[in-house]
């Protein structure tokens, strides 16, 4: 365990998915059986529950699909972060991520907006594409 609330705990199966957020590169998993991308990873597909899924690179892009401005939180490190912006993104290859968009004031963002990726401290946060 991490100690820390905003860390991950990591085990044998997500550590490649870790070990690549902490180079920059976001993973997505991909079912060989009906195609379709999945994100948070998992042995399995959720869409037809094969067990043939693999990692894959994703892209980097995403749309903000909505969010919520946190003006208070308890825990460290939140507590310090705060106001700071929860959202949920659609990945251009398809999976709904629930992650943090930084670097924008939350009255500047907007539905469909155009977002990329980037990491802080190795976990995955969004930002705008064209700020």
């Amino acid at each position: 365990m991490s100690g820390r609330h905003d860390l991950p705990d990591i085990d044998a199966f997500t550590r490649p998915y870790w070990e690549a957020a902490a180079r920059g590169h976001l993973l997505v998993r991909r079912c060989r059986a009906c195609g379709r991308a999945h994100h948070y990873p998992r042995e399995f597909c959720p869409h037809c529950w094969s067990d043939e899924v693999e990692w894959e690179p994703a892209c980097g892009r995403a749309a903000l699909y909505t969010w919520s401005v946190v003006h208070r939180h308890q825990l460290p490190p939140f507590d310090a972060r705060t106001p700071y912006v929860a959202a949920v993104v659609d990945l251009e290859e398809g999976p709904r991520v629930a992650t943090e968009v930084v670097a924008c004031a939350p009255d500047e963002l907007r539905p469909g907006m155009a977002l990329v990726a980037e990491f802080r401290e190795g976990v995955v946060v969004f930002r705008p594409e064209n700020p």
